[in-house]
């Protein structure tokens, strides 16, 4: 006791910190420091975390941009340079990308569901764990993209170049593959194949493909199978 009044030890540093730590304000996540979301389109522009949903971009060059999750939700991206863009975790839920070039751009773990690739060239690009429920993929350059782990459950690949693509561990659930265009393997090792369109394709010389994917699958009698494995007991399929 001093002069009345009560004294306590000194708190030590751990605790100290302990105490500043529980009393801090906790800030709202903001786009990362280097992001300029009020930059114009542009070859390497960062707009991480940016909000860009529902505008016309449209013939815009994002050569190599960061656009790591970035919401383009509804935005028409048509006819655009992505070329080595960086689109992870990017929002793309019904936005079109139609006609653009993407060779060689990321779009792991993109939100593209009912999005529009239709004429993209994505030549080596990466969706691996991206969402893209009913996305439309139509006369697609697909050549040697991964796809590993994506969700692409009634997808269209109608006149899709989809030659050395990997699907492996991929969700192909009613997705159409019967007008796709391949002469080399494909990689479908684990993917989910439930009433996957593959009528009339040549199947012979793809990879990882095992009984129990053929069996939920929709064939018909000139879909060719890897040597060893049968025609699907209720192939064809019938559809409403």
């Amino acid at each position: 006791m001093v002069s009345g009044r009560p004294t306590f030890p000194p708190l030590k540093a751990g605790l100290a910190a302990a105490a500043i730590a529980a009393f801090a304000v906790v800030l709202p996540a903001t786009p990362s420091a280097a992001a300029d979301c009020s930059a114009d389109p542009a070859p390497g522009v960062d707009w991480t975390d940016c909000d860009k949903k529902i505008i016309v971009l449209s013939g815009s060059d994002f050569s190599a941009a960061t656009l790591v999750g970035t919401d383009f939700t509804s935005t028409d991206l048509r006819d655009s340079n992505l070329m080595t863009a960086n689109l992870e975790k990017a929002a793309l839920v019904r936005a079109s990308l139609a006609g653009s070039h993407a060779e060689g751009a990321k779009f792991d773990r993109a939100e593209a569901y009912r999005t529009n690739f239709s004429g993209i060239n994505a030549k080596g690009a990466t969706f691996a764990s991206s969402e893209m429920q009913r996305s439309n993929f139509a006369n697609a350059v697909l050549v040697n993209v991964d796809f590993t782990k994506a969700d692409l459950a009634r997808a269209d690949f109608a006149g899709a170049d989809i030659n050395g693509a990997k699907f492996a561990f991929a969700n192909l659930a009613r997705a159409d593959l019967t007008k796709a265009k391949f002469d080399t393997p494909l990689d479908f090792a684990n993917a989910f194949l439930l009433l996957t369109r593959i009528e009339g394709l040549d199947l012979s010389a793809a990879t990882g493909l095992v009984q129990w994917q053929i069996d939920m699958s929709c064939g018909d009698g000139n879909t060719k199978l890897p040597e060893g494995l049968n025609p699907g007991s209720s192939w064809p399929c019938k559809f409403d």
